[in-house]
């Protein structure tokens, strides 16, 4: 195994632990801040804790054991790995608990944890240069994703004061997400393909690469959410 694979291939479980942890540890720090009873607030971080175990194990499975590679039940077999943590935050957004601890936690705590999507785009293009990625999924392709994460730092720094700024950020970090989520799908060997060139966008169905589009996607998206909830929130 080449140093390149080896760091591409523990790339997106570590990238996981690391900034879930930190993500997991600032939700922490403001439940314990919120005006909720201790039963409450253990309740709370126990949730968390089990529902992030529990879709591990179920991505885990569902590549390991070949579900999400099968390209002939696609995008059946996609679609609920995809679906299920976008709808979920879609649902938790607005409830009055998700509320609460967003008071607790500051709008740059959650900007900076975005930067861990330069580190995701060094992978991938790590993948690219072994040949196991197509072009266009990299900075050097169609995926600009990078930018979200150069500029995180300096929105949590100098956009904080600015609200129309802080929104117009976080929708453009978005848009580039969206932008390389869509690349993605058009990449693979479906009837509705569009990239031709090779290899296909195939890596990410299995383990553990398939982190990045139920772990790392969904983090990016979810701060994105959480930030433009706090930000239209009433004082």
């Amino acid at each position: 195994m080449s140093l390149y694979y080896f760091l591409s291939w523990i790339g997106f479980p570590l990238l996981t632990l690391i900034f879930y942890g930190l993500f997991f540890l600032q939700l922490k720090a403001a439940i314990e801040r919120t005006a909720w009873s201790s039963d409450k607030k253990q309740k709370c971080r126990n949730r968390i804790v089990v529902g992030f175990i529990l879709w591990g194990i179920v991505v885990s499975v569902a590549s390991l054991s070949g579900f999400t590679g099968n390209f002939s039940f696609f995008p059946l077999n996609a679609m609920p790995l995809l679906g299920i943590p976008l709808i979920t935050t879609l649902i938790l957004l607005f409830t009055s608990a998700t509320k609460d601890i967003l008071t607790q936690i500051s709008i740059e705590s959650i900007t900076i944890l975005q930067v861990f999507r330069v580190f995701v785009e060094i992978i991938l293009w790590l993948l690219f240069i072994q040949n196991l990625l197509p072009e266009q999924m990299t900075f050097e392709g169609r995926n600009w994703d990078i930018l979200a994460g150069l500029s995180a730092l300096l929105a949590a720094r100098f956009f904080v004061k600015r609200k129309s700024l802080m929104i117009a950020w976080n929708i453009f970090g978005l848009a580039l997400l969206i932008n390389i989520v869509t690349i993605a799908l058009l990449s693979m060997p479906t009837p509705f393909r569009y990239f031709h060139n090779e290899p296909s966008n195939t890596l990410v169905t299995h383990f553990p690469f398939i982190f990045l589009p139920t772990f790392l996607v969904p983090l990016a998206y979810i701060l994105h959410l959480l930030s433009l909830r706090k930000l239209f929130m009433k004082p």
